[in-house]
């Protein structure tokens, strides 16, 4: 990307202070952009904030929850005070833990879905008079762009993860819903992105902790690693910039096709060896010989 992808623009990022929100933030400032994050620990805003202008970059921070209407409507009001215009905002504020569906409360499904998907919603609709097309800032320039942060886990399904499957769900809606309205009569684009396993991040270490006996063998994995949150701050820059002016309404999966990877029930050898022998078999007439894999028994 070049150093000037995103200069003279306005982001605005919730959970912006640590983890891969960080990392978007720290990523736009690095080519051009002001940026304001909002989170709702005080230390972690203050820290995020000193190491960003450390480097340069134009940087503010503002305590706030984004399930509450007041805050986020303060925080996205302030911004706007702050650098006169918002033409960016990335919703990457989430929650999340392990837990078995029957050990879940209905208040601790709740607060997920508060933070991830009625969070997203709120900020957008507070955001809305600044970023769209003839906003205040804006005058009769296009509209800004928004980006949700979301999960694959809900692609298919995930172990102990009931609630951010759903609320992630719902996030992928919201991000079609409003790219179809908002692109249409206001000129934004809104679209997601969909992070695989991320290392060296908070939500890594909630759901996979050291503790945990888990095979984390690199073979199950397409690309044989995990991902870097610098992979997904791209994917942000690439979405913020003018190079995707025609992407909307799309979650881009960044996750090396982690989400699509299954264990291997039989080895790549034993595959070639069967083939051979099945391929045999058939050009001589006779019946194909058993694969050796266990089948269920009929019940």
């Amino acid at each position: 990307m070049m150093a000037d992808t995103v200069k003279g623009k306005v982001a605005l990022i919730t959970g912006g202070g640590s983890g891969i929100g960080f990392e978007i933030t720290k990523e736009f400032g690095k080519h051009g952009a002001s940026v304001a994050i909002m989170g709702r620990r005080k230390s972690v805003l203050d820290s995020a904030v000193s190491s960003l202008r450390s480097l340069g970059i134009q940087a503010i921070g503002f305590e706030g929850d984004v399930r509450k209407k007041e805050d986020a409507t303060r925080v996205v009001d302030a911004t706007y005070q702050h650098f006169g215009r918002i033409d960016i905002l990335v919703n990457a504020a989430a929650g999340n833990f392990l837990v078995p569906a029957e050990d879940l409360s209905p208040n601790g499904f709740k607060t997920v879905m508060d933070i991830d998907s009625v969070g997203t919603f709120t900020m957008c609709h507070a955001a809305l008079k600044y970023i769209k097309k003839g906003g205040l800032g804006r005058g009769t320039s296009g509209g800004g762009t928004i980006m949700n942060i979301s999960a694959t886990l809900h692609y298919t399904a995930a172990w102990y993860q009931i609630h951010v499957s759903a609320a992630k769900a719902a996030v992928d809606a919201i991000t079609r819903s409003l790219a179809l309205e908002w692109g249409t009569d206001y000129d934004i684009r809104v679209n997601g992105i969909a992070p695989g396993p991320i290392g060296d991040t908070p939500g890594l270490s909630k759901l996979a902790p050291d503790e945990m006996k888990i095979n984390h063998s690199e073979d199950a994995r397409p690309l044989y690693k995990a991902g870097e949150k610098w992979d997904i701050a791209m994917a942000a820059l690439y979405l913020a910039s003018d190079a995707a002016k025609y992407i909307n309404g799309m979650t881009l999966v960044v996750d090396g096709g982690n989400w699509l990877s299954r264990p291997r029930h039989i080895s790549k050898e034993a595959v070639k060896e069967l083939s051979r022998v099945v391929e045999k078999r058939s050009r001589s007439g006779a019946p194909a010989p058993s694969s050796g894999v266990p089948t269920r028994s009929k019940m």
